[in-house]
């Protein structure tokens, strides 16, 4: 039985997860349940392990802080393998990390985590995980947080879900739902792009849901994702959004009619 985990930012799963006695986490500013960015779930066997995780932190970083420079990136990697190095029974926190920035001088990058760590924002990303993965359908419902932090977490669920199955390979399935927030900013859409071509090997199918097709043809990233995906369903199309989805999916005449004139529930 493969187990399923959704991100929803609109609240939509709700009837379905408690008419299958799912498990329904609500994540919000004020939220009891936690996760940390920093979760490895298990101990890294490998030094490469270790290092792909700190390259998708830094991505993580870099949607918080706004954008990263070269300089600044080097020193959150430097910092990321620092903390993990020094940590011992707890897995490392967001505020060992600033605290660690901090000591090499990186204090403008400081200042742009500053909310995370002791403003308004510091009870969403400064904590241990204490959540689980063990129901057959698990909903993250992220409606309550504010806009700005919606794609920050959809990003620290997809790493954390990646993580557990990195450290307990087992069928599961990770549907991202309202998938173009994280196809707008260059480091989430880099992430999922990697996220969907490494899944395969931990037995992690990734489903990503948008409103337009033209969502994943803005960038390379989204490109990538549409490439690589084993199985596409694109849903009634408008004039203004056809000639891209024909251009890039080699739609025949036929093909391009039917998606400008189905109804409701009909895909190619």
């Amino acid at each position: 039985c493969t187990k399923v985990i959704v991100i929803n930012p609109e609240r939509e799963y709700k009837l379905l997860t408690e008419s299958v006695k799912g498990t329904y986490i609500k994540l919000s500013a004020k939220s009891k349940q936690k996760i940390n960015p920093f979760d490895l779930a298990t101990t890294f066997h490998k030094i490469s392990d270790l290092s792909e995780h700190a390259q998708d932190l830094t991505e993580v970083i870099s949607l918080m802080a706004e954008g990263l420079s070269s300089r600044e990136k080097a020193a959150v990697d430097k910092a990321i393998l620092t903390i993990y190095k020094r940590a011992k029974k707890e897995q490392p926190l967001l505020e060992d990390l600033y605290a660690e920035l901090q000591k090499l001088g990186q204090l403008k990058l400081c200042e742009r985590l500053e909310k995370y760590i002791s403003g308004s924002l510091s009870e969403v990303f400064n904590a241990q995980t204490n959540i689980k993965l063990d129901n057959r359908l698990v909903i993250f419902d992220i409606k309550d947080l504010p806009e700005s932090l919606r794609q920050i977490m959809m990003l620290i669920i997809s790493n954390f879900v990646k993580n557990q199955v990195m450290a307990k390979p087992e069928k599961r399935l990770l549907i991202i739902d309202e998938g173009w927030m994280l196809l707008e900013h260059e480091e989430s859409a880099r992430f999922v792009a990697g996220l969907v071509r490494r899944a395969r090997k931990y037995y992690l199918g990734v489903s990503i849901i948008s409103q337009q097709a033209n969502d994943f043809l803005r960038s390379d990233y989204g490109r990538a994702i549409a490439s690589q995906s084993a199985l596409r369903i694109l849903m009634r199309q408008d004039t203004t959004t056809i000639k891209n989805v024909v251009s890039e999916f080699n739609l025949s005449e036929y093909e391009q009619q039917f998606l400008l004139t189905c109804e409701r529930g009909d895909a190619l």
